[in-house]
């Protein structure tokens, strides 16, 4: 049986996590993105495959609300990428860009752990993320209680 969580897509615009047996919304999607767990969205009606635009979905949230990550100008030469045939080398480009960047970001996180190992700061630093992650849970544990979950497949 494959890892891949399948969620699908009904006409009402609800998705249905069928490793949960609920409904989940774009939040939920996003938590499943962030926790590395692998996912297919289908549509429910047709079985196609729309993870990408579920994905495009949550960015299109994430940039609307708060600081985006995407100025104007670098999403219009996105935009001015697609369908020249430069398409594919710009599309690995850009992903080789995003795993180099977060090679560096992990190793100068191990490096901080490392540089501060055995510090009094450790120990504070080690507190504080418990208390970050109990805080997360609980507001997850709180959300979760007050949304409606319906159990239909």
């Amino acid at each position: 049986m494959s890892d891949t969580r399948i969620i699908k897509k009904y006409p009402n615009r609800r998705l249905y996590d069928t490793h949960q047996s609920c409904y989940i919304t774009l939040a939920d999607v996003r938590e499943l993105v962030m926790n590395e767990i692998p996912f297919q969205v289908v549509d429910r009606q047709t079985s196609e495959d729309i993870t990408r635009s579920i994905l495009l979905q949550i960015i299109m949230e994430q940039e609307s609300g708060g600081k985006p990550l995407f100025s104007s100008d670098l999403l219009s030469k996105f935009i001015r990428n697609y369908g020249v045939t430069t398409q594919q080398g710009f599309s690995s480009f850009m992903e080789q860009s995003m795993q180099l960047f977060n090679n560096q970001q992990q190793a100068i996180s191990e490096q901080m752990h490392r540089a501060l190992a055995g510090t009094p700061l450790d120990n504070w630093l080690k507190l504080s993320e418990q208390n970050l992650q109990a805080w997360n849970k609980m507001q997850q544990d709180i959300l979760k209680t007050m949304s409606p979950l319906g159990k239909r497949d």
